[in-house]
């Protein structure tokens, strides 16, 4: 029988729990995650009952209360923290992919490397952008214009960063022919349920197997139940940007 005893701990009113995943940021235990889009405690072990969470959730929706609860296991919870970091490490296990967030220049400020000739400079603000390279907890898809692109797509189309990477705009490239389709699916499942995104919009070529990506993105709306503004936007093979 698991020993148990009076403490203090988190309390979540999944009543006005919205799922945004601020209090995820702010636990150093990671004793919190979101479940079916809601803030949940993972273990009572893992949790030190100290709120670090609190004043972080904009619902109020978290609490310390005192019941009885297992105690809080240092070791395990340690355990615990390296096994979500390994988790959330990227399958490349490349140094320079780690997850990033920068902040754009100005054109004055831009390395010469990032503008064109054509005196366009480059917008992207995070790395990595591979959708299975990228956490469904990476930080630039919190509250995001969420943008899903096929690989193709940027190559095709000449004003890529102009017309779509805006100042809000998190930017997942995938191809639904040659990547895992399943394992892209369980990803963007878990980004849409996780990272409160305030919009998706799917960039596609022509070509019949690219429009995978539109059925990917619908499925993962459905799935996670956040049902946000989508757009379905098309590419042809000569670079030219369909109606939508």
């Amino acid at each position: 029988m698991v020993a148990r005893t009076l403490r203090k701990i988190v309390k979540i009113d999944e009543d006005k729990c919205n799922g945004c995943g601020d209090c995820i940021i702010s636990c150093a235990e990671r004793a919190l995650k979101i479940i079916d889009g809601k803030a949940r405690l993972v273990s009572e072990t893992y949790c030190d009952g100290l709120g670090a969470c609190l004043g972080k959730c904009p619902q109020d929706a978290i609490t310390i209360e005192e019941r009885e609860a297992r105690e809080f296991d240092e070791v395990a919870t340690e355990e615990h923290f390296q096994a979500e970091e390994t988790e959330n490490k990227l399958p490349c296990g490349c140094p320079s992919a780690t997850v990033t967030q920068f902040e754009r220049k100005t054109d004055a400020a831009a390395p010469a490397a990032v503008i064109t000739a054509a005196g366009t400079k480059s917008r992207l603000c995070h790395w990595p952008v591979q959708l299975a390279l990228v956490p469904p907890s990476a930080p630039f898809l919190k509250g995001a214009d969420l943008l899903l692109a096929a690989d193709c797509v940027p190559f095709a189309y000449a004003g890529f960063h102009r017309d779509f990477l805006g100042d809000n705009t998190a930017l997942l490239v995938a191809c639904p022919k040659l990547d895992n389709f399943q394992a892209h699916q369980e990803k963007l499942n878990e980004i849409l349920k996780q990272s409160g995104i305030k919009s998706l919009t799917v960039l596609h070529m022509e070509v019949p197997c690219c429009s995978g990506l539109v059925h990917m993105a619908k499925q993962a709306i459905l799935a996670s139940g956040n049902v946000v503004p989508f757009r379905d936007i098309t590419i042809s093979i000569r670079g030219e940007r369909k109606a939508d």
